[in-house]
């Protein structure tokens, strides 16, 4: 939607001090698609584990600690509507923030030729934004090629990335080697998403 496209694109180009991503405690698994990938754009991020009353009422137990270990950021459970762990919420994002709490998020990775292809645009990618953005985000980005991130991301540089020919190189060259792999441009989408809903598997299944 337009009001998710502002919301994402802030946490993209805006350069928040820190980003809270609120996930419902009763439905874990499927809150953490967002989380892990807000986690691959910024490192400074406090996830707000909400409705713990609703999840303790259903038998639902989280470990919040080994939670936080996992995703490598501070995880806050709360009940919103009574303050419950607010004050708690705040004190981590003031520490994320001012950055007395260095954070080490999970680090996500595909398989191998996704990899590879990240990897062939990523120097280039460093060259040109010279440290402005997350490279190998924008280098995944590029592959999956969604044309309304791409215009906000061009608003953001104030440059099109793709008016770069050397860049544009190594990307058909990256995209040709995805193919020979197996993985046409339409299959790239689908490969990324079930990735983050594995490791969102395997998280749930390690705390819950």
């Amino acid at each position: 939607s337009a009001e998710e496209e502002v919301a994402r694109d802030f946490v993209c180009f805006g350069k928040p001090d820190a980003t809270v991503v609120v996930a419902d405690a009763t439905c874990l698994e499927r809150n953490l698609n967002l989380v892990l990938q807000t986690l691959e754009i910024t490192d400074r991020v406090v996830v707000c584990i909400n409705l713990i009353d609703e999840a303790k009422r259903k038998k639902i137990s989280i470990d919040y600690s080994a939670l936080s270990k996992l995703l490598g950021v501070p995880v806050i459970p709360t009940v919103a509507r009574s303050n419950k762990g607010l004050t708690e919420l705040m004190d981590a994002v003031y520490e994320v923030a001012n950055k007395s709490l260095i954070t080490k998020p999970i680090k996500i990775t595909y398989d191998k030729s996704i990899e590879h292809a990240i990897k062939m645009l990523q120097p280039r990618i460093w060259e040109l934004v010279d440290g402005m953005i997350n490279n190998r985000w924008v280098a995944l980005k590029l592959l999956d090629g969604d044309p309304a991130l791409l215009k906000s991301l061009e608003k953001y540089l104030g440059f099109n990335l793709l008016d770069d020919n050397k860049l544009l190189e190594l990307l058909d060259s990256a995209k040709k080697h995805l193919a020979n792999n197996g993985i046409q441009p339409d299959q790239l989408r689908d490969k990324i998403v079930s990735r983050l809903v594995h490791i969102a598997e395997d998280i749930t299944t390690n705390t819950v």
